[in-house]
Parts: C-alpha cells; structure tokens; sequence
C-alpha cells in the first residue's frame, strides 16, 4: 500500500488528538483503483474510515488490528447509490438539482427538498409548473450572471452556488477564512462530569440530516450507541435518505417550537451522552441545548465563521463553491467527484472525532465540543492530501519533431536509464542499417 494512505492516517488521527503509535494497528487491503479522480478521494476515503476504525477501538480498549477494504469502503461511499428498496432504485437527485449555464459561467443548485424547490423557484421568478420548471429555470439562470443567481436564491432561503476554481475560492473570504484554520476544532468547555452511565448502551441524540451527520449516527449505531434521530413533523427526511442512513437507529418526529414537544425534547437531551446536529450554525440556538457532560459535535456545510458561516449548503454544492468541480473537469465544463465524498468522509471523521471526546472524556472529564465543516474536508482534499501530479512522470526535450512532451517509461530500478537516449525522429527518413555497422 503507498505510504500516502498512511500519511493521510497519521494527519487524521493526530488533528483527533490520537496516540500516534496506534496506527501501527491499521491493515490496507482488497480490490485497488476504487473511486478514481484527479484529487486523492480514495486516500480520503481510506483514511477516514481508518481514523474512524482506530477511534472505535481505542473507545472499546480492543487491541486492534484494524483491517480497511479498499472495496468496502468504496461501496460505502456511494452506499445511496447501492440503495434498493423493494427493488427500485432510489432517487438521489432532483430535477431542478444539478448544473445551470449561466450569463458568463455556470451555477449548481440545490432544490431535493420541497421549501428548497419552492424558494429556488420564487427567486428566479419562475412558476411550478412540473417538468416544464426545468426550460423556464434554465431560461432564467441563462439571463443572469452566475454570483447573482447564487446571491439572488440565497437570499430567498435556496440554494445554488456559482462555480469557482480553486484560486477564486481561495482569493475570497471564505476561501482565506477555511484556509486559516484546522481541518477540526476539539474543544473541553468546563470540568463537569462525563454524562455516561456505567450500565446501558451509549445514548446518541441526532440531529442531522442528508448525508454527512447520518453516516457519523449510523456508524455509531453500529458500534452500539442507542441512536434517537429528531425530525421536525413539517420537514420530514427523504425517503431514500431515510432508507440509506437510518440503519440502526430509531426516529421520532418533534416540533421543537410546540410546548409539548419540547419538554420531551428536553427530557431526551438531559439524558443523553452525545449530541450530534447537522443544522446550518445559529439554526438551533434558540432551543439552547448545552448540558454540562455532554459531547456535542456540530457539522456544518461551510464552517461556523466568516461571511458564508450562516448558509446552508450540501455536498455537491460545495464542491462548486471550493473549486473541486473546477479540478475534476473544468471551468468551461465542471465536473464531479466520483462520490460524495466531503459528505461521507467527514461524516466518518465525525464519528471518530466523538469517539476520541468520549475517551478524553472518560479520562479527564469535562464537557466537549467537536466542530467539522464540509469545506474544511474539502481543503484538506484539495490541499492537504498527497496528489496525483503527472508532470512528476513527464519529459521535454528538442528533436527532429520539435519540442517534444512525453510520459517517462514506468520500467525503473536502481542504475538504470531514466529516459530514451534520443528523441523520435521524422517517419521513415533513417538509414537503413545498424547503429555502428
């Protein structure tokens, strides 16, 4: 296996605060070139779940090893696409979800929820007319400037986002603001007590929604958590979200603004271990949901700072925003990576970052915060993580032909050549005889 796996390993599990002698324990193995893509989302891949796995055992005081399938985690990434229920496949996007030309570029949007389709629609100015909001969306979008759609349907409580390449992101606000600050933030708040029991499984509040914070609850299912995931009666899940990331879990429907509802809201958070909320920042801060002991983690799609930190945001949006979709194929043409990436890679960090706290926690006590934004694991891909450079594997040189790119031969060992001696020559203008004859 390349040491780059293992190096994005040690960058993960030493941003959880980890023992670094412990990735010692990880194994990498199966079926390779999985998830292929010019940014290294495999090794993401590899290495989240690797982080993910340590924490679990570290948690658990199991002595490891820890075994990493390049398989397994490769169908886990794209496990909504694997997704059948009753045999049907499910439905992951939307129509009005996906790619626009804009006047000068191009906009992703975001519309797979009802009120997000219908503020999309209201601030294009286009009525609903079914199938045919695809032509009139794409008409409207096509009249106007990227930025201003994306500002125009923000402002409305939509979501579209203009494409930008890595060094438009990284030259804007947001861009500088991710850029300055770690992949994540561990915080101990306070000297109180760890919430958890002696007895009884460990007691899990979700709060999350779509992708990212579902894998992290599902994944602590898994391991044995009781997972209680909340859900607003008006705004329920998906269904096919619902089907793909609810294993393990149970759900309840509360209106947290309804008097009855909050009190056995209240009930469930003053007796649970963990709190884990997928809502943009600000959201769920009238609902005051801080307890002394508790681990609390906090997703967010762009960070909980600087002047995008209150936008809602999704996984395929952010990969417009930061410039991945730019890299993938390009400004002219954008493209995608090979997975939800950002969603599942930090919902599994997110895992593993809520397993370290309760390890911390049970040690040192004190209450405790992890923060995660989708952005910052789309800087650490982007930036961080070795990457595949071809011009590492590439020649010049001047000849016959004129100046000359080439791949250097993969044939390689200690003494031998490194490149061809001469360059190709004009077709069939040779002698007809052997060198030094």
């Amino acid at each position: 296996m390349d040491n780059t796996v293992r190096t994005g390993t040690e960058l993960l599990w030493s941003a959880l605060g980890g023992d670094p002698a412990l990735v010692d324990r990880v194994e990498y193995g199966g079926v390779s070139g999985l998830l292929p893509a010019r940014l290294p989302v495999m090794d993401l891949a590899r290495a989240t779940v690797a982080a993910c796995s340590l924490a679990a055992v570290e948690h658990a005081g199991l002595p490891g090893p820890v075994r990493v399938d390049d398989g397994a985690v490769a169908t886990a990434f794209v496990s909504e696409r694997h997704l059948r229920v009753d045999g049907r496949a499910p439905v992951n996007f939307a129509p009005l979800s996906r790619f626009w030309r804009a006047a000068d570029g191009w906009v992703r949007t975001h519309a797979n929820y009802p009120h997000h389709k219908a503020a999309l629609l209201a601030a294009l100015g286009v009525p609903d007319s079914g199938s045919g909001s695809v032509e009139a969306v794409a008409a409207a979008i096509g009249e106007r400037k990227a930025v201003e759609v994306e500002t125009a349907v923000y402002a409305a409580g939509g979501l579209a986002v203009a494409l930008r390449t890595p060094e438009e992101w990284a030259a804007g606000e947001q861009g500088r603001e991710v850029a300055a600050r770690p992949l994540l933030t561990r915080e101990r708040l306070d000297e109180a007590a760890p919430r958890r029991r002696s007895g009884g499984p460990l007691r899990v509040l979700d709060l999350t929604r779509v992708i990212a914070g579902p894998v992290a609850t599902r994944t602590l299912a898994l391991l044995g958590a009781d997972v209680l995931r909340i859900d607003p009666p008006a705004n329920p899940e998906l269904p096919d979200q619902h089907a793909d990331t609810g294993v393990g879990k149970r759900t309840v429907a509360l209106d947290l603004d309804r008097a009855s509802d909050r009190r056995a809201f209240d009930e469930l958070l003053d007796s649970a271990d963990v709190l884990v909320t997928g809502y943009r920042p600000g959201a769920l801060d009238r609902f005051d949901l801080e307890r002394p002991g508790l681990v609390t983690a906090r997703l967010s799609a762009w960070g909980d700072y600087g002047s995008w930190g209150e936008r809602r945001g999704f996984d395929s949006l952010v990969q417009v925003a930061t410039g991945i979709a730019a890299v993938e194929g390009s400004a002219e043409e954008p493209g995608a990576l090979p997975a939800q990436a950002l969603d599942h890679g930090t919902g599994y960090l997110l895992a593993a970052a809520v397993l370290r706290s309760l390890t911390e926690q049970r040690a040192e006590g004190g209450s405790r915060l992890v923060r995660l934004a989708l952005a910052q694991t789309g800087h650490w891909l982007g930036g961080s993580l070795p990457r595949y450079a071809p011009e590492r594997y590439l020649a010049e040189s001047e000849g016959p032909l004129g100046r000359l790119r080439h791949a250097l031969s993969p044939v390689a060992y200690e003494g031998g050549p490194t490149d061809w001696s001469r360059p190709p020559g004009v077709a069939g203008a040779d002698a007809a005889e052997w060198l030094g004859a």
